[in-house]
């Protein structure tokens, strides 16, 4: 049998030399199963090439030379019209060399693919794991800084909050009730409320003008409350000014105010994310404040927010007034 299954036999003649001081000799070549077996024209072995290691010296040109791998000084030359051994030869070196393992193209695809984790580690996980290494690490007084910091940014959209001497004990108490450190009214910019690093929450001035019960309001800094709780602004900030804001903030303490800018316009033009019933009643169970109001100021139908009032961890519970009628008118007209 040979190599190739078409062939039972397959023999070719041609020139055969042994080394470079060797006369070329006239030889019979038939292919084997994993040889190829040089012989005399009396049918006298004279050499067996593995089929592996036979190296063709001048491929295109005629006669073929080829020799064993490794061993030059031996040859055997094959004339162009011995075209049937000559292109089973091509196609069992073609077939040994697809078989073969090709240790630069592994050591290569390796390298790149080494290369293409580690970047796409630097891509996706190192952004994110600064920022949360930066969340961890900013002490309360630089929160309440950028909180700082970035109202300003937002009230050069929305103006000035709305301010007048009476009325700020009254937010001072209210954040106190409601367990954040700061509340400003806007006029304008935001469509409902916000909060910022630093605890302070930003409320609309309809929340305070278009409201007779300060539950609404109160629900209103509740629901962010809990929102920085499940999402901290700090991170949300740090993720909308990028990894080159965050790093700097690591390395010299400040934010650039185009990464303020960058939270403000994202923030601003998004919706507030939804919050689950549960999340929103543990907060009004904590503040003790009723959640019915807050409820119907979202929806007056009451259908979509069934849950809130429903289960109001205040009903059929006494009161105590959240805010005097007085403090509450005084704080209505905010805005004047």
């Amino acid at each position: 049998m040979t190599a190739l299954k078409e062939f039972e036999r397959l023999e070719a003649a041609g020139l055969w030399r042994a080394d470079r001081q060797a006369q070329r000799r006239d030889v019979i070549i038939s292919l084997g199963d994993a040889t190829l077996t040089i012989a005399s024209m009396n049918d006298l072995p004279l050499a067996h090439w593995s089929l592996a290691a036979v190296e063709r010296a001048n491929p295109g040109e005629f006669p073929a030379l080829f020799h064993p791998d490794g061993d030059p000084g031996e040859t055997l030359e094959l004339a162009q019209d011995e075209t049937a051994m000559l292109e089973a030869i091509a196609r069992v070196q073609n077939a040994i060399g697809r078989s073969r393992a090709r240790p630069g193209r592994l050591r290569a695809v390796s390298i790149l693919g080494t290369f293409a984790l580690v970047l796409a580690l630097l891509v996706l996980w190192l952004p994110g794991a600064v920022t949360r290494h930066a969340v961890s690490v900013v002490p309360d007084i630089k929160r309440k800084a950028i909180g700082q910091a970035l109202l300003g940014r937002i009230e050069r959209v929305s103006g000035p909050a709305c301010a007048t001497p009476e009325t700020a004990p009254i937010l001072k108490d209210l954040a106190q009730r409601t367990g954040v450190r700061q509340l400003a009214v806007l006029r304008s910019g935001i469509p409902g409320s916000l909060h910022l690093p630093g605890g302070i929450v930003l409320l609309n001035r309809s929340f305070v003008e278009d409201f007779e019960d300060p539950a609404v309001a109160a629900g209103a800094i509740l629901a962010e409350r809990a929102r920085a709780e499940a999402s901290d602004p700090m991170f949300e900030l740090l993720d909308a000014g990028g990894f080159l804001s965050t790093f700097k903030l690591l390395t010299t303490g400040e934010l650039d105010r185009a990464a303020l800018d960058a939270y403000s316009e994202a923030t601003l033009a998004s919706p507030r994310p939804e919050l689950p019933d549960q999340l929103l009643l543990s907060e009004f169970a904590r503040a003790a404040l009723p959640s019915s109001p807050y409820a119907y100021a979202l929806d007056i139908t009451g259908e979509t927010v069934l849950g809130l009032i429903e289960a109001d961890p205040m009903a059929g519970r006494d009161q105590e007034p959240l805010l005097n009628d007085r403090d509450w008118v005084q704080l209505q007209n905010i805005c004047g």
